[in-house]
């Protein structure tokens, strides 16, 4: 089985937007531009908040377990229902898990087998 990745990543605002004016003037000239997908944090505090142990934790539970609802996953979690949900409503903000609302449950799953942080050391842009 093929491993796939999900990128995240610390950059801050004005990068961000640099690299956003950058990409949008090169569309104008009519260049071909590389497509970035991923998740990214404006700092290293920033990311640790939104991805704390106890997520971590559902991101691998939802991975290995397959939960068939939220009920499910705070059981396997053994976490409070409200807590897990909210937890969840956050991850897939942050686009970590993908939500199915089916007719009785709303279950949850993750797509990738690993998460690769980025942390550039340069302002360079």
């Amino acid at each position: 089985m093929r491993v796939k990745r999900v990128k995240i990543g610390i950059k801050s605002m004005a990068k961000a937007m640099d690299d956003f004016v950058r990409t949008g003037e090169a569309v104008k000239r009519g260049e071909k531009t590389k497509k970035e997908t991923g998740v990214y944090f404006t700092s290293l505090e920033a990311f640790r908040k939104a991805l704390t142990p106890q997520r971590f934790n559902l991101l691998r539970l939802i991975r290995e377990g397959e939960p068939a609802s939220l009920h499910e996953l705070a059981r396997l979690a053994q976490r409070n229902i409200k807590n897990v949900s909210e937890d969840v409503k956050y991850l897939n903000e942050i686009r970590q898990i993908e939500l199915k609302d089916t007719v009785n449950n709303i279950s949850t799953r993750v797509t990738y087998d690993k998460i690769m942080l980025e942390i550039a050391v340069s302002l360079a842009p």
